[in-house]
């Protein structure tokens, strides 16, 4: 899921667990040995079906996906049934307020175009304004934000191989979106031991509805998915589907030993995530690390996320400022250890990918740089406002240099709450900073 929704946590009655719960809190009877295979795909159709193969195959062309039991859910999962309805843009890029199009599968001229969008392999929005998910009707929004979305397929196929669920594992789903992620790890683990937690009851409501649909069962329920959910507790995987400033402690604690948890970590800018990868050993004792990626999830409850206004954009790439001739080259975007260690670094700067040169904002006080070739190992270097951004790139590419060009970093999580990533040779590190609402 990638969601935005607002800060205060929700809390509703839990459902009816599908099998009664022993006196520790865990099903009477176990997961399946194997694959939970539904009884039946309601709603199935062989274009959709047809849609999902491709998707599929063209994410083992990539890289993407491989073998296994992923793959396997990932094409078995009738995405349509999930996601009956999606959200299309229907303005340009920067026009305002933005228009958008509600995509419905029970109107058969839809279908077509709501398959595309599906399987597509971009992110599929699926709630407007915290609107309600089932029964809405209309077609068409006008301004307004999108809170609610289904990751990027690749990434989420990425992200739960890396997670190695198994028959038999009980998963704590955070960040529930259209249940995709649920839906996958029932498929695998059997759904019994499967939790899926939102902080929005709308979508909870969904996908109460529609995965049953499936013939899966899984706990849904509504909360604060920072906090977790302790009650059927402790965890073999948990999966964070939005951004998080630091690791929620609570999770930490409701890992099972031999258990690992995903989450991305990020600052307010959205351009340079961290992977946090979390495992718990036999003991008890916890390893983690932060790797620098490409792309991670969106910001979560209370996150609010930099950005650059279509204005500020065009400025950066057409304005006039001092400009000097250098023959130090700009990073490499593939250096994401760096550039990861710029964000902590020196927060508060957002790229402009759609830049043709390298382009950089700093929003908050209006400053901004971008880097132009001028020849053979020469470079163009424009910059404006009251921050130096090329020369904190220079700074933090020496520090990350000397660290020895770290991909990923150690992330300590002290007893005291204390949260720090640090370089393999110690070199370079940084802490996280507290956000309200931290217990102390």
């Amino acid at each position: 899921m990638n969601k935005v929704p607002h800060a205060t946590a929700v809390t509703a009655a839990v459902p009816a667990p599908a099998e009664p719960l022993g006196c520790d809190g865990r099903r009477d009877s176990a997961p399946p040995a194997g694959p939970f295979v539904p009884p039946h795909s309601a709603g199935d159709t062989p274009g959709a079906a047809d849609a999902r193969a491709a998707m599929v195959a063209r994410l083992e062309k990539t890289g993407e996906l491989r073998s296994g039991p992923v793959r396997e859910a990932l094409l078995a999962l009738p995405r349509q049934v999930l996601m009956p309805q999606a959200y299309v843009r229907r303005s340009a890029p920067d026009e305002m307020p933005p228009r958008w199009g509600l995509l419905d599968w029970s109107r058969p001229g839809d279908r077509d175009e709501l398959l595309e969008r599906l399987h597509s392999g971009e992110s599929v929005a699926i709630q407007h304004d915290g609107e309600p998910i089932l029964g809405r009707t209309g077609e068409s929004r006008r301004g307004g934000a999108m809170t609610a979305m289904s990751s990027t397929m690749g990434m989420t196929a990425d992200l739960l191989q890396l997670l190695d669920l198994r028959p038999g594992q009980r998963v704590l789903d955070v960040g529930t979106g259209a249940g995709v992620t649920a839906a996958a790890a029932c498929f695998v683990c059997g759904d019994a031991g499967v939790v899926t937690l939102d902080i929005d009851p709308h979508v909870t409501a969904a996908a109460r509805e529609r995965l049953p649909a499936l013939g899966y069962q899984p706990t849904a329920v509504t909360g604060d998915g920072t906090t977790g959910w302790p009650e059927v507790g402790p965890y073999d995987r948990v999966f964070v589907s939005f951004a998080v400033p630091r690791v929620p402690k609570a999770l930490v604690e409701q890992l099972a030993p031999g258990g690992r948890a995903l989450m991305t970590l990020g600052t307010s800018s959205p351009s340079w995530p961290g992977l946090a990868v979390i495992d718990k050993r036999p003991d008890g004792t916890v390893e983690a690390e932060l790797r620098a990626v490409e792309f991670g999830h969106r910001a979560g409850a209370g996150f609010d996320r930099l950005f650059l206004s279509a204005s500020f954009r065009d400025r950066i790439t057409t304005a006039d400022g001092p400009t000097r001739r250098t023959r130090l080259a700009p990073p490499a975007d593939t250096a994401r250890g760096m550039w990861l260690a710029l964000d902590a670094l020196y927060p508060g700067l957002v790229r402009h990918f759609g830049a043709k040169d390298l382009a950089i904002g700093a929003p908050e006080c209006g400053s901004w740089m971008r880097v132009r070739a001028a020849g053979h190992r020469w470079w163009d270097v424009t910059t404006c406002g009251p921050r130096d951004i090329w020369a904190e790139i220079q700074d933090a590419a020496a520090r990350w240099r000397a660290a020895g060009e770290p991909a990923a970093y150690r992330l300590h999580l002290k007893a005291d709450d204390v949260q720090r990533a640090t370089s393999p040779n110690g070199a370079l590190t940084w802490q996280f900073p507290h956000t309200p609402g931290d217990s102390q």
